[in-house]
């Protein structure tokens, strides 16, 4: 095991926080601090360091519990407002994905496949506490009867609502540009021909899981800002793959690891839960995340004293065969360079759009310092790391004693 000169505990950590005692930094405030007393320093002096980021995560959605009816019904095809969601679990339990479009969305009668509402925005008025019309409809059977139900619904009338996203807060992410000569609609956002704007979708040094690149403190079972209410990490993420290429502080150079999240929706803002619609592409959820980084060695005060600068992301030619191979990956561009509005490429000055929020992103950030510093935020220890290979910890593979 490795000797640090800084050794703390979650349980010191929360005990402090538990006394109003604990020191707790953005991650933007870290890094200033690392530069002006060290990382040895940084980490006696700092217990945590808080992060966020918001953006669209495609890979969002939630599970929900409508109710038992008079006679009761087992859903086989439900609809809010008019957005199918997913029935195939159990009598009155749904899954309604974020990217799911309303079956007759007006703007894709003017101009087809357009879609203006989808499964985020159902969301996100849930959230909002708007009303939601609920339609399902049923095979029948002897125990549930029913075949036809409508009910116009609210978050607060739901038996349960949980916010379950597969696949949130890339680990980086690719800079989109087009090198066709049309202009191109994808998740990423409309890209002009001949590299005509660079779009970008992370925070950069703001961005929880470049703060923790190999996963020391995040894993499953950390208690994370969420949607603004409390979320906990779940499990990696879909398409984790931690074993990208990385720099030479750790941080990976292209899409690497993600994190399952889930969170009660009961608890949550809808300014951190938003339905977004992308042109010629479809619809999608922006969400709120802060994870909050115990500083519990100097390594962890290195990991979050990285800037913007030192932060590195692929531009990537979404106009060729995607996804990227090596063959449409131009180069490297940092986020300080992204965030100053405009990158070079081929000699061309290309302007840079951002589709995440640094701005709710550092507020997120802040929320989370605030609830740790009043006491209401305890930070989670993780039951289980995230891997840093291909597969989870499988305990079944395991041996035992006899």
């Amino acid at each position: 095991m490795t000797n640090y000169q800084v050794n703390k505990t979650y349980q010191e950590i929360n005990d402090k926080i538990k006394r109003g005692q604990a020191v707790v930094v953005t991650a933007e405030e870290i890094i200033d601090i690392v530069r002006r007393k060290g990382e040895v320093e940084a980490a006696r002096t700092v217990d945590v360091v808080t992060t966020g980021t918001f953006s669209p995560m495609c890979s969002s959605g939630a599970f929900i519990n409508f109710g038992h009816s008079k006679p009761p019904i087992k859903a086989s095809q439900v609809w809010l407002n008019n957005v199918p969601a997913y029935a195939g679990i159990a009598a009155v339990d749904i899954y309604i994905g974020a990217t799911e479009p309303c079956v007759e969305d007006p703007l894709n009668k003017v101009y087809p496949g357009e879609f203006k509402y989808g499964g985020g925005h159902v969301i996100h008025d849930l959230v909002a506490g708007q009303t939601v019309y609920l339609r399902a409809e049923a095979y029948g059977t002897d125990c549930y009867p029913n075949k036809h139900l409508e009910k116009e619904i609210t978050l607060e009338q739901l038996t349960n609502a949980i916010l379950c996203n597969p696949r949130n807060c890339y680990q980086n992410y690719n800079v989109a540009v087009n090198l066709s000569n049309r202009t191109i609609y994808t998740y990423m956002g409309a890209l002009r021909p001949h590299a005509g704007n660079a779009n970008y979708c992370t925070a950069g040094e703001l961005s929880p899981l470049f703060n923790d690149p190999y996963y020391r403190t995040v894993g499953i079972g950390t208690r994370i800002f969420l949607g603004g209410g409390v979320g906990y990490v779940a499990f990696p993420g879909t398409q984790h793959n931690p074993k990208k290429p990385r720099a030479e502080n750790g941080v990976p150079l292209g899409p690497a690891g993600t994190l399952m999240l889930v969170g009660n929706m009961k608890r949550m803002d809808p300014r951190y839960l938003v339905g977004v619609s992308f042109l010629g592409y479809g619809c999608s959820l922006a969400v709120g995340v802060g994870i909050p980084i115990p500083l519990l060695n100097e390594e962890m005060a290195h990991f979050c004293g990285v800037s913007d600068a030192e932060l590195m992301a692929p531009i990537v030619d979404y106009g060729g065969d995607y996804p990227a191979g090596k063959s449409n990956i131009l180069g490297q561009v940092s986020y300080a360079q992204l965030k100053l509005g405009t990158l070079t490429l081929g000699g061309k000055e290309i302007p840079t759009v951002p589709l995440s929020s640094t701005v709710r992103a550092r507020e997120i950030a802040r929320h989370l310092k605030q609830w740790i510093e009043s006491g209401r935020f305890l930070l989670g220890e993780p039951v289980e790391p995230l891997p840093l290979n291909d597969e989870i910890h499988d305990l079944s593979t395991a041996s035992h004693d006899s």
